[in-house]
């Protein structure tokens, strides 16, 4: 092909993608971010706060949104105000773009004042935003904590199932059943993946599960302790039920777990840890002290001392010892100050600057002659 042709090849196909190009919308281009007025609500703490987050009301302040139109699939994202994440007690959850979203949660004591939260949902057909600011007020709570709350995993539902009020209602309805006291109220709503659970299989019926935690300031019934007696809890390691006979009550809209009931305390006696503090110093402490006691009696109260040692030694055996002693101390002293000559190899023999030969004794240089000392070399 020639140069010619290639380029007119080239043009072409440039062409036609750019004519392509021009058919497709344009993603680039900034959307449309619309804000609506601020919402304010309220929560006491230690109790269950659910909003919804209404699709119907955000997809109304979409620009190229219709009226009725339930198919726009829209996500949000929430956060609290000047921070990147929720508070540590808040939750968010959304199954599905076409289903609404749910901010849930239990806010604790330390949690009172206003907080901010922002939300911001995304239309993802028009790639819209629309933004909203929650003022969230935390009060506390006028009759304070319940001292008795008991937690309950309801198998057949997932998390934003339980959230509404109307199914909330309907589980403390059952819980009645099980626990006769007329103060109940939901404490807490967590998700089973929250506490370590498994994501179910994706076969109908399956559910990830949900931990309900109920509280109310009258005493459990009875049924209620005998399911969380030590004998049920044998039966639930061994597969079987545990001992109750009021599991009828949230049957069938709610499927207990009952081996998972649990009954924690909210009101913890406090703890003295002065004592336990003092034993785990001091104990180590005096048993050290009497062992340096018991090995300093053994080493300085139980010596024998040599007034004592010469009192039960025979004489005669006491004159071998002094004697052998003085003569060791009289020899060492003797083999300190003897003047010994040096030994003959080595003292020189011959001078290696003059060549000369002489005689290492003294007296051989004088011309007397001792066969004993006489060098190895003769002169």
């Amino acid at each position: 092909m020639e140069v010619p042709e290639l380029l007119q090849v080239v043009v072409l196909a440039a062409m036609a993608l750019g004519g392509s190009w021009a058919t497709l919308p344009d993603h680039h281009t900034l959307p449309d971010h619309h804000t609506l007025p601020d919402h304010r609500l309220s929560s006491e703490a230690g109790a269950i706060f659910v909003h919804e987050l209404e699709r119907e009301l955000f997809q109304e302040a979409f620009v190229n949104g219709h009226e009725g139109d339930d198919a726009t699939p829209i996500t949000f994202q929430a956060h609290l105000q000047d921070h990147p994440d929720l508070p540590r007690w808040l939750r968010y959850v959304q199954r599905d773009p076409l289903q609404p979203g749910y901010l849930y949660g239990c806010p604790t004591a330390s949690e009172l004042g206003t907080h901010g939260i922002e939300v911001l949902a995304y239309n993802r057909h028009t790639y819209e935003t629309v933004a909203q600011l929650l003022l969230l007020t935390i009060i506390p709570a006028p009759d304070g904590e319940p001292p008795y709350q008991g937690e309950f995993l309801v198998g057949n539902r997932n998390v934003e199932e339980m959230l509404p009020e109307e199914v909330q209602e309907m589980f403390l309805q059952a819980t009645a059943g099980v626990w006769d006291q007329d103060d109940l109220r939901v404490i807490n709503i967590t998700s089973a993946l929250d506490r370590g659970g498994r994501v179910p299989l994706p076969i109908e019926g399956r559910k990830e599960g949900v931990y309900v935690k109920v509280g109310s300031h009258g005493a459990f019934s009875p049924c209620l302790a005998s399911a969380t007696s030590p004998q049920s809890r044998l039966r639930c390691s061994l597969g079987q039920q545990p001992l109750a006979d009021c599991y009828d009550s949230f049957a069938p809209p709610f499927s207990i777990q009952w081996c998972n009931l649990t009954l924690p305390p909210t009101e913890a006696t406090p703890r003295d840890l002065l004592p336990g503090f003092l034993v785990t110093l001091l104990v180590p402490l005096l048993v050290a002290l009497l062992l340096c006691l018991l090995l300093g009696y053994l080493m300085c109260c139980r010596r024998e001392g040599v007034q004592k040692r010469n009192l039960e030694t025979s004489d005669l055996q006491l004159f071998h010892h002094t004697t052998i002693r003085g003569d060791t101390e009289e020899l060492r002293h003797m083999a300190g100050s003897r003047d010994v000559p040096r030994p003959l190899s080595t003292l020189p023999m011959f001078n290696v600057r003059t060549g000369q030969r002489l005689s290492p004794l003294p007296a051989a240089r004088e011309g007397a002659r001792d066969g004993a000392r006489a060098p190895l070399l003769p002169p």
